[in-house]
């Protein structure tokens, strides 16, 4: 973990607490960076994203509140509060927060 969060290691947090969404912006916060993966919370203004891009990793999505609109190989999904997505490595992905947004990313490198 990062220094500045040891202050997580051994205890309970609410995700979405982990940041805080902030006007016309995109807010990220990486809680975990190991070898084998990444683990990051991402806040999303309204309208703000992540346009298209691939990964060299697999990567799963946790909605932790609003929604947003996810295309992966420009097929568009939404995607809400609990709900799990999963994008595949080298595949064309990309996303638009249609309100508010906050979700967990977890990277695997292996």
């Amino acid at each position: 973990m990062s220094e500045s969060n040891e202050s997580l290691v051994g205890r309970r947090v609410e995700l979405a607490d982990l940041v805080d969404y902030a006007p016309g912006a995109v807010v990220s916060r990486e809680v975990m960076k190991r070898p084998a993966g990444t683990v990051t919370v991402f806040a999303f203004d309204k309208g703000q994203g992540l346009s298209e891009h691939t990964a060299p990793f697999d990567a799963l999505v946790l909605v932790l509140d609003g929604t947003a609109e996810v295309r992966i190989v420009g097929e568009p999904q939404r995607v809400s509060g609990g709900q799990v997505l999963i994008m595949p490595a080298n595949v064309p992905h990309a996303l638009e927060a249609v309100e508010r947004f906050k979700m967990l990313l977890v990277m695997i490198r292996g």
